[in-house]
């Protein structure tokens, strides 16, 4: 008789930026920061907040990413979305999280 496997799931409890991503990309193509810019458009203050996370990568500089670092515009849109959705996941969670605290202060 065959055992069924188990499944684990993983949730973490952080965020993965797409620019660190985009820092891979630019460190295997041996690019700086400002060949990067001057090479999207893109200005030197804008790249350290889509580093970040603060910025979103918009379809525009996906495909000013794409025709640069030849990564498809669609995983950086990819990237972008499901960084998007870990945000959310992660602040609903602490939402969540308040209110068990804020029930357990209900006498019963």
């Amino acid at each position: 008789m065959l055992k069924a496997l188990k499944k684990y799931e993983f949730e973490p409890d952080y965020a993965t930026s797409h620019g660190a991503t985009l820092l891979e990309v630019m460190e295997s193509l041996e690019m700086t920061q400002k060949e990067l810019a001057v090479r999207t458009g893109l200005t030197e203050r804008t790249l350290p907040r889509i580093f970040k996370g603060n910025q979103p990568i918009s379809h525009e500089t996906a495909n000013r990413l794409e025709s640069v670092t030849q990564v498809p515009a669609g995983m950086w849109n990819n990237l972008e979305a499901q960084y998007r959705e870990q945000l959310a996941k992660l602040e609903e969670r602490q939402r969540l999280d308040a209110e068990k605290t804020w029930l357990k202060t209900i006498p019963t």
